[in-house]
């Protein structure tokens, strides 16, 4: 995320206030002054007069690894396919700015556009209508936005991801009492909860646990960032002590070593709370191989940016992309096969589900097909 939708961190903050226990992690604060492109946050777009086609992309918090991941993903492709630039601009997490590029992208007369880096999914609609009116067809990734003609909306199914990893949040329950799921107190780390990628994560996590009624959920919102996750979890572990029976995080890839922190900061060891989430990154990745989380389901964010533009490419050629009802397969790819199904969150448009796997009880921790080990050049 893994990056929303979405993911916020604030290591830069983080650091100076929680030094002493912080484990290393990756920041959009800190994304922002290292990893994003001069301009980025400029509303006056750019395109590129030789090229055959010229799309737009709106991320947010650039520098945070999944959204690199993102960005890779759409320029790798770019390159691939040649005469392709896409322009990729920082809207902020913010509808106001995220709507200026918008009509700058539509005033460019740009091809296309996929939409990376919104957490207020309903504000930017009439962006997204006024690109409809204009012909510029739009894919989203992350999450969808809630109105409006998207081509395609391709990210793994954040409930099925959501419940592959809360199951296997009991399981580690039981591993660790005999077997069985003794009477106690769950903390679930949240994201921000007016994104949908949160709302859609608390209901599936949720639906898990409804299950074993002796048990309890502790919610703290950490709102896509280490600070957050760190005091959340460190406020609820204080007050609910003991009855702790483990530790599940949305997202652990960006709240992860917040959580993993504040656990060893109360003088705990991870591993006895069986962290479990979606979205790994990078630093999910270590937390895994350091034996301090669980398991992660990893969310398919390079291949996502590569389809949504390989997919812009094949709209302006002519081409068919997939609708409601076909599957997209590809035997060496880890994400597939996936099916196309209505989008539940747009008014028209089809929903890519790409395939989610549960690091590391289906993929090794060091298989190559996972963009954190195909892009740690970017974060080694």
């Amino acid at each position: 995320m893994k990056l929303l939708n979405s993911k916020l961190l604030l290591l830069t903050i983080l650091t100076v206030l929680l030094a002493a226990f912080i484990v290393t992690g990756c920041s959009p604060e800190e994304g922002k002054d290292a990893g994003g492109d001069p301009g980025m946050e400029d509303a006056e777009v750019e395109v590129d007069e030789d090229a055959d086609l010229n799309f737009g992309m709106i991320i947010k918090y650039p520098g945070t690894p999944y959204i690199e991941a993102f960005r890779e993903g759409a320029e790798n492709k770019a390159d691939e396919l040649g005469d392709v630039h896409v322009d990729i601009r920082d809207g902020q997490a913010d509808a106001e700015t995220i709507m200026n590029l918008m009509d700058n992208y539509i005033t460019q007369e740009v091809d296309g556009l996929i939409m990376a880096g919104a957490v207020d999914l309903q504000a930017i609609v009439p962006g997204i209508e006024s690109l409809n009116e204009e012909d510029i067809p739009v894919m989203a990734l992350d999450t969808s936005p809630e109105g409006g003609d998207i081509e395609l909306y391709i990210n793994f199914d954040i409930h099925e991801a959501t419940t592959k990893a809360a199951e296997d949040f009991i399981e580690g329950i039981k591993e660790r009492n005999d077997g069985e799921v003794p009477e106690g107190v769950v903390l679930e780390i949240t994201g921000s909860m007016q994104d949908m990628f949160a709302q859609a994560s608390t209901e599936a996590f949720n639906e898990v646990i409804e299950e074993y009624s002796q048990l309890e959920v502790a919610q703290g919102e950490g709102h896509w960032n280490n600070d957050d996750a760190f005091e959340r979890t460190s406020d609820l572990l204080t007050r609910h002590g003991d009855e702790v029976l483990g530790v599940y995080v949305h997202t652990p890839d960006i709240m992860g070593p917040g959580a993993v922190s504040a656990i060893e900061s109360h003088g705990e060891d991870p591993a006895d709370y069986g962290i479990t989430g979606i979205c790994m990154g990078p630093e999910g990745l270590d937390l895994i191989k350091d034996g301090k989380v669980r398991s992660i389901v990893a969310q398919p964010a390079y291949s996502a940016a590569k389809l949504a533009v390989g997919y812009l490419n094949d709209l302006n050629e002519g081409k068919e992309i997939p609708r409601p009802g076909d599957e997209v397969d590809d035997e060496d790819a880890i994400w597939a096969p996936a099916p196309v199904e209505e989008n539940p969150w747009a008014d028209e448009g089809g929903y890519l589900k790409q395939q989610g796997p549960l690091v590391p009880h289906e993929v090794d921790p060091d298989d190559e097909r996972l963009w954190e080990n195909k892009l740690d050049h970017l974060w080694d």
